[in-house]
């Protein structure tokens, strides 16, 4: 076998067709878009909404309410349970989070959250753009300190 022996299986690749090519084609003198009318002229049709002047649905609807989600800050979260991990004493910022392979995002948004789930037994310096008030506790009790970046 050889390379110019090769071809796809039958029926797998279907003919395109050559509009505008003449009666015999099936396709010929107009095309596909019949006789006269919006849906014939270049630039015609109308948008996916249409529905032939009837007032569209999303216009129909009442427009209530306001979503924060295009606005909320995207945290990184973590849980103090998970600041285990460090040696006693290291100070935590993303670099050291990373490197320890909490997180394995490429990108860091708007920072990290420390939660306070779970218990804290090393004295740790934590940098965190923020803390929840049982984390910041957690770790002040520990011995260490929540520094917000």
């Amino acid at each position: 076998m050889k390379l110019n022996d090769l071809s796809p299986n039958a029926g797998s690749r279907p003919k395109s067709y050559r509009k505008g090519r003449g009666h015999g084609s099936g396709n010929g003198k107009t095309s596909g878009r019949g006789h006269k009318g919006q849906g014939a002229r270049s630039g015609g049709g109308t948008y996916p909404a249409f529905e032939g002047g009837q007032m569209p649905l999303y216009r129909r609807l009442p427009k209530r309410g306001f979503n924060n989600k295009r606005f909320a800050k995207q945290f990184i979260i973590l849980n103090v349970e998970q600041l285990n991990s460090f040696e006693d004493g290291s100070t935590v910022d993303v670099a050291a989070v990373r490197e320890q392979g909490l997180i394995s995002i490429p990108f860091i948004n708007d920072g990290i959250k420390i939660l306070g789930d779970g218990e804290l037994e090393k004295k740790l310096t934590v940098k965190a753009a923020a803390f929840t008030k049982t984390a910041r506790e957690k770790i002040e009790k520990a011995g260490g300190t929540a520094e917000e970046v």
